[in-house]
This record gives C-alpha cells, sequence and structure tokens, in this order.
C-alpha cells in the first residue's frame, strides 16, 4: 500500500513540475519583453531596490517559517536567472563588457627589452629566455615592483614575473601588483623547477651549515631540508641571488637551493641534486605589457573583481560563468587592504574576448560588481 500511496505522490509531483516548468518559461518570455524595454530605453537589468522588494512580498505570500525561507531563495535564483537571460539578450544587441582590449595577430617582440625581477640564473631568467628566445635584449631589477613600474614608465616593452607555482600555491604579492599597475598579461610560460643544493668548489655536504634561497625553494625542498636540523635556513629575494651569495662570501658552510644553471653560472658545485620533493613541480610565469591587445590564439582570460559585503554575492558572480558555459579554471581571493574582512578575486577562465559566451559572462559580471578589471587574455 505504501509503494502504491508513493507512486501517486510521485505522479502528482511530476505533474506539478510540468506546470512549474510551463509557468517558469512563460516567465522568461516576460523577461524577455523586459530586457527589450530596457535596451530601448537604457535602464540597468539590475535592479537591487526592485528585487529586495520582490523578495519580501513573495516571502510574505508562504504559510510557515520554513516555506518563507525556501520560497524566498527560489525567488532568489528565479531573479538570478533572468537578469542572466537579459545580460545574454543585451550582448545579442552589441552590449559588451567594457574593455580596450584590442584583437593582434602576433605579438610585437622584435628588438624589444624584457625585464625580469632577480638575477641571471634565476628562474624568472630562464622563462625570460623561454618565452622570448635567447637573444633578447633582457635586464633584471631588484624588485617586482620595479619590474612592473619599468613597463608602466616605457623602459621595457614586457615584464615576466612568476604568479603561481604547482606545490607552493600562489606568489600572492604579485596579484596585488596586477591592480597596483595598470599594465596588461599578454602571454604566459611555464617553467619545471628542478632545485639542488649548491655549494663552494671544495665545500661537502658535511661542512654547510647555512642555507639560503628563496621562501618557495625552502618550502618546495623542505622534506630533504629538514632532515638536517643542523642547517639554519635564511630567505633571500630568490634563487639566483641565493647561488651569488654563497659565491661572493666564500664561506664554506654556506650553500644555496637553486637550479643548477645558477650553480654553473656561478661557478658552485652541485652538492645534491633534484632536493626539491614534488618532481612535477612548475611555476607558471606571466608575461606584462603596457598595451591592452591578446592574440588570435588566446585562450585565457584572467580577471579581477570585488563583490557586494552580502550572503551570496560570490556564488552569484561565478553563476554567469555556469550560465554561459565559460569554463573557470583558477580562483585567488586577497584582502582589500582598507575594509577589514572583505575580498577582492582574481579569477582565469577558459577562452576569448572574441567569444560572445565570454562576453556575456564579463558583462553580466562588470554589471553586479562592486567593480571588475579585466587583466589580460592570453
Amino acid at each position: 500500500m505504501k509503494n502504491l500511496d508513493l507512486q501517486e505522490i510521485r505522479t502528482q509531483l511530476d505533474q506539478i513540475d510540468g506546470k512549474l516548468v510551463e509557468l517558469f518559461e512563460e516567465r522568461m518570455k516576460l523577461c524577455g519583453d523586459v530586457a527589450e524595454f530596457k535596451i530601448e530605453t537604457g535602464k540597468p537589468v539590475y535592479d537591487p531596490e526592485r528585487e529586495k522588494a520582490k523578495l519580501a512580498s513573495v516571502r510574505g505570500l508562504a504559510k510557515n517559517p520554513f516555506n518563507e525561507i525556501a520560497v524566498e531563495e527560489l525567488f532568489a535564483q528565479l531573479m538570478t536567472i533572468s537578469r542572466r537571460y537579459q545580460y545574454q539578450l543585451l550582448g545579442n544587441h552589441g552590449d559588451r563588457a567594457e574593455s580596450q582590449f584590442k584583437l593582434v595577430e602576433n605579438l610585437s617582440t622584435a628588438g624589444v627589452r624584457v625585464v625580469y625581477q632577480g638575477v641571471e640564473g634565476a628562474y624568472s631568467h630562464a622563462a625570460t629566455l623561454q618565452f622570448f628566445g635567447d637573444q633578447v635584449d633582457a635586464y633584471h631589477v631588484p624588485a617586482f615592483d620595479d619590474a612592473m613600474k619599468e613597463v608602466m614608465e616605457g623602459r621595457a616593452a614586457y615584464a615576466v614575473l612568476p604568479i603561481e607555482n604547482s606545490s607552493a600555491g600562489a606568489v600572492i604579492d604579485n596579484y596585488d601588483l596586477l591592480l597596483k599597475y595598470h599594465n596588461y598579461i599578454v602571454g604566459e610560460t611555464e617553467v619545471a623547477v628542478n632545485h639542488a643544493l649548491l655549494g663552494l668548489p671544495d665545500a661537502k655536504l658535511s661542512d654547510i651549515r647555512t642555507i639560503y634561497s628563496h621562501p618557495q625553494a625552502l618550502m618546495q625542498s623542505s622534506q630533504f631540508l629538514n632532515s638536517h636540523r643542523e642547517w639554519k635556513q635564511i630567505s633571500v629575494e630568490n634563487t639566483a641571488v641565493a647561488a651569488k651569495k654563497v659565491l661572493e662570501e666564500q664561506d664554506i658552510t654556506q650553500a644555496a637551493v637553486a637550479s643548477e644553471t645558477a650553480g654553473k653560472l656561478y661557478g658552485l658545485q652541485v652538492l645534491k641534486q633534484a632536493i626539491n620533493h614534488n618532481t612535477c613541480n612548475v611555476t607558471r610565469f606571466i608575461i606584462l605589457g603596457k598595451e591592452p591587445v591578446y592574440r588570435m590564439d588566446a585562450r585565457k582570460v584572467s580577471i579581477c573583481f570585488e563583490v557586494p559585503h552580502t550572503s551570496g554575492s560570490l556564488y552569484n558572480m561565478l553563476g554567469h560563468f555556469i550560465y554561459n558555459h565559460v569554463n573557470m579554471l583558477m580562483i585567488q581571493s586577497r584582502p582589500i587592504l582598507e575594509r577589514n574582512w572583505e575580498y577582492r578575486f582574481f579569477v582565469d577562465i577558459e577562452g576569448s574576448l572574441s567569444d560572445v559566451q565570454v562576453q556575456n559572462a564579463l558583462l553580466g559580471i562588470q554589471k553586479e560588481a562592486v567593480n571588475m578589471r579585466i587583466l589580460g587574455n592570453y
């Protein structure tokens, strides 16, 4: 008897669901009419006060406290879907996310100067040579901030900065620099990380007491380094700086964690090969230029946005990607320094600024986020 009753209940639910779908499609047709009106009059799609009043109204129609909350959530989603549909219609009428990006066939790299942080032999140097070729006119500066400034002020055409490591995570300070300077990501390259322990030519492993390297290199080699509790680990600007320091100070008790290439460049011997515990370790570097351009073969878009400090706001922003079938590749949050406990989000998505679906997703976020910047398409 219970199975028969359950089947009958399910039949009734199916009938109601059919009616709900029919009513939903009727509602979406009216939403399309609203969009046409807004296109003609220039009114914004998102009207938070209207939505707030609507939610209060439908909540009051519910018969019990549980349904009040459920109905509010249901209609919040209905109105979110409505907005996404309206943004899609706006996109079909030529409305696009505001940007100054220009499509180019190729990047202009002939005879240009390229800047990277650190010294010769650093992984940033290797990334520069890998992307631009061995004959590139490259030079180095002490800090990442300096590299961005070189491009912004026109002394270099491009800067090469690390942005993410497959084992240590994001280079968080460089995310902040993407907002501080109005340079644009125009390319990326990945460099395999293979750290070695480097010492003076006459040094032995038993002589070592102090290790120098970049904090991430120390972290990436922590399993090996921590097995030698007698060693003191000291952070420096980058791995090549560590190698250069060991050479200059000529202290047999000092060693550096750096690439074997840096060891050859500075005349150091390899005391231990491949000390990083993740053998698949890769660092991703971004290439930054002053002009907002993207190539025809660009397949990744990087953006940054802030959201209203309200429940569900991030969910609603990311929903624009889902609705437009845009694949999100990465999300990283950074605190907003002037506003405690509020965050801005850096997101990488798959696609090109020439793609309609990408444009529709970006348009929706740009209209609803506190602010949004397109950092690059590459």
